[in-house]
């Protein structure tokens, strides 16, 4: 069966590929506007990170919560969040963040200046950080966990964030 995916999520237990059910915008701002607290991911697959045991479901209810890192597998000039980043311009902070759990994750990147507070405006529950490098887990010899090598931007939870080194600080 070929299934297409466009949506990743990562947890700190498993990297979900499937496709969001009812998208009605970005991912970026779904998941900053999103009021439920399941998102359904439909032809989902989990692969667990630390087996990189493989699960898969036609549909996965994922608590927003529990996603550290989310990314749309297609094209980000629709997205304004991520375009502005990645166009340069704009004044961005090196910034490593760190999210604590089940797998401690490391997430090194380019953010705008203070969008992991709680007092942007531009941003609710989520912000974008362009070119993302993830650490704290093998990615290496897993076609599916190296995906998240060389992203282009990735959409972080700020209500899961545990540490932040800003380096413009």
């Amino acid at each position: 069966m070929l299934t297409i995916v466009s949506d990743l999520l990562l947890t700190d237990a498993f990297l979900i590929k499937g496709q969001i059910e009812n998208k009605y915008t970005r991912l970026s701002q779904l998941l900053d506007e999103y009021r439920k607290f399941f998102i359904r991911v439909r032809d989902a697959t989990l692969i667990d990170l630390n087996s990189k045991e493989r699960i898969q479901t036609p549909l996965l209810h994922v608590n927003v919560d529990e996603i550290l890192l989310a990314h749309e597998l297609i094209d980000t000039a629709g997205d304004p969040h991520a375009a502005r980043l990645t166009k340069g311009g704009e004044d961005t902070h090196r910034v490593r963040v760190f999210y604590t759990g089940n797998l401690n994750v490391e997430i090194a990147g380019e953010v705008r200046p203070d969008s992991y507070e709680a007092t942007d405006r531009a941003t609710r529950r989520f912000f974008v950080m362009a070119n993302p490098e993830v650490r704290g887990m093998s990615l290496e010899g897993d076609d599916d966990l190296e995906l998240l090598k060389g992203l282009p931007y990735g959409i972080l939870n700020k209500t899961r964030l545990s540490y932040i080194y800003d380096f413009s600080s």
